[in-house]
């Protein structure tokens, strides 16, 4: 093993994340895209929690959380300079993004795998998280500077997820500049170089590489 490997799902918004990262840091990456129903056992031998995204390193080392998987990538090679504009702002929002944004995304999207839920309470919820996503685009091209940096890239994908639930609703509200802010980043480069459909990876395939 001589580059690392990276278990992805084309459309996982943290493996989104970790693929864009990794694109942008230019490293040389070997991607196997899993089915989710039928999980590899290589990538569950590395990661037992069986989730993606799962970077394997060619020293062994194994890290199964997307943001490490972004930090990691761009230590190595940053040209974009996405972390220079990393600041406690910056950590500040990727964590609500986790750690709160999330629960209303997931009990929007996906209402009926729950007891109890509605999904328009839960994207009333979430909307609380755009408004201020709108009000950083006030002041700056994107959310923390003029250019894309972490920050854009980590939490594009779950703001792209909770538009598509219903785009037409996402399209008339009052967020403007955080419409914007999507559709720029739906037809950039860096995404649209990691959106390539890959056939399931099985065991003996040729490599394919981000």
């Amino acid at each position: 093993m001589t580059d690392p490997v990276l278990y992805s799902f084309r459309r996982c918004p943290y493996a989104m994340r970790a693929r864009m990262a990794l694109f942008a840091s230019g490293c040389c990456v070997e991607v196997r895209e899993v089915v989710l129903r039928d999980k590899p056992q290589q990538m569950v031998a590395l990661s037992p929690k069986a989730t993606v995204p799962v970077l394997q390193l060619p020293d062994g080392q194994v890290l199964d959380e997307s943001l490490d998987i972004m930090h990691w990538a761009l230590v190595q090679n940053d040209p974009q300079d996405w972390l220079t504009a990393t600041s406690d702002e910056t950590d500040d929002l990727i964590a609500y993004n986790d750690q709160v944004f999330k629960d209303h995304l997931d009990g929007y999207k996906y209402a009926a795998r729950y007891e109890n839920v509605d999904p328009l309470e839960q994207r009333v919820k979430g909307e609380i998280f755009l408004k201020r996503l709108d009000a950083c685009l006030s002041t700056h091209t994107y959310l923390c500077a003029d250019r894309p940096t972490l920050a854009d890239y980590a939490i594009f994908p779950f703001i792209r997820q909770f538009a598509f639930v219903d785009m037409d609703w996402f399209q008339q509200t009052p967020y403007p500049l955080l419409i914007n802010w999507l559709m720029m980043l739906l037809e950039s480069e860096t995404f649209k170089s990691v959106m390539i459909k890959y056939a399931q990876w099985q065991e003996g395939d040729a490599p394919v590489y981000l």
